[in-house]
């Protein structure tokens, strides 16, 4: 599903995704490059694995040879205070990764974008939340890709500001793009 974030009140649209799906396996390389963007900056918890998971689900695991193999250029913009993790999970699906300031801070994203040599306008940030991941790339003018988490289990933090994206989604819903309608 597709929003028309210019269309969303000003104070909501640093929260509005341009895109939400149920899963990263829902994106595909043509999709992306119709819209220009050959790099997804990539969360790690609930995204790409389940919260402090050490492993890729398969399904997923496949979906990251395949935007390699197209050509898209990947790099972890995590969170996760576990390095260790991060870089075992890296080097596992050749993935570079970029450390920084936590998300929605921007020097982590402009870090990766340095690193995989493209423009904000060339990429895209693929997360499970909205006050971290859609806000940070939203900030520095990345296309935002918003993923519904893969599993309930998460860091308590988390679990309060879901109270608050629920609330949000709610005036957002006004603003969905009817593709049904296309």
């Amino acid at each position: 599903m597709r929003f028309r974030k210019e269309a969303s009140p000003r104070w909501l649209r640093r929260w509005c995704p341009d895109e939400h799906v149920s899963s990263v396996a829902e994106i595909t390389p043509a999709r992306l490059q119709a819209h220009g963007i050959c790099a997804l900056l990539l969360d790690l918890d609930n995204t790409i694995t389940p919260w402090r998971s050490r492993q890729v689900p398969p399904e997923i695991a496949e979906w990251v040879k395949r935007m390699q193999a197209a050509g898209i250029k990947l790099c972890f913009v995590s969170n996760t205070r576990n390095l260790g993790r991060l870089q075992r999970l890296s080097e596992q699906l050749n993935i570079p990764y970029a450390r920084g300031p936590m998300k929605p801070r921007r020097a982590m994203l402009r870090r990766a974008l340095e690193m995989l040599s493209v423009s904000p306008q060339q990429a895209a940030i693929v997360g499970d939340q909205l006050f971290t991941d859609i806000w940070g790339g939203n900030r520095l003018g990345l296309y935002t890709i918003w993923v519904r988490p893969m599993h309930p289990r998460e860091f308590i933090g988390t679990k309060v500001s879901r109270q608050v994206e629920r609330w949000l989604l709610k005036r957002l819903e006004r603003y969905r793009v009817d593709e049904s309608a296309s």
